[in-house]
């Protein structure tokens, strides 16, 4: 059986997708067997998110979610009762987070739930679901999203993402 390089999975809001939809590439670096991570930039702190699909929140460790508090960009919400990969459940406190910013993608008001102090950080549905519709895609390693509530622009080509403007290879953008 062929493995197939590229996976594209798209989770569409409603209806179907735009010529607007997907404006927005992060990308994604492997790290070890088929484990792949976007750096984002929350309360003025760097994290590296573990993209999951399959879990319903994104995840946030206590340590993480102690400097956001002091930062005031971290609001406590309820809980949840949370199923492991191992089978385990545990109730899992939710923040409200003011803003994160995906490789440029501001999202604001997004929900995590905060786990223990080392574990993983996880970029889930909680997140993604803001910016669907999305697609994740191995070769090359990027997810690609709509609705950024703003896009940060990381360098001209980007820039002129924003603005519409043509990008430096002379063509123009989509807004």
């Amino acid at each position: 059986m062929q493995f197939t390089r590229h996976l594209v999975m798209l989770i569409l809001a409603s209806g179907v997708a735009s010529g607007e939809d997907f404006s927005h590439a992060v990308p994604m670096l492997e790290k070890g067997t088929a484990t792949y991570y976007v750096v984002a930039t929350v309360g003025g702190q760097t994290v590296d998110l573990l993209v999951d699909t399959g879990a319903g929140y994104a995840t946030l460790n206590r340590n993480i979610i102690a400097l956001l508090r002091s930062a005031g960009v971290a609001q406590r919400g309820g809980a949840i009762e949370a199923v492991l990969a191992n089978g385990q459940s545990i109730e899992l406190p939710i923040y409200l987070i003011s803003e994160m910013d995906l490789g440029g993608c501001v999202v604001r008001n997004v929900e995590v739930a905060q786990t223990p102090p080392n574990a993983r950080n996880l970029l889930g549905l909680s997140v993604l679901r803001q910016t669907a519709p999305f697609s994740f895609s191995l070769e090359p390693a990027e997810l690609r999203l709509s609705h950024c509530a703003d896009v940060v622009p990381r360098n001209e080509d980007d820039a002129a993402l924003c603005s519409g403007q043509p990008n430096s290879a002379g063509g123009k953008q989509p807004r």
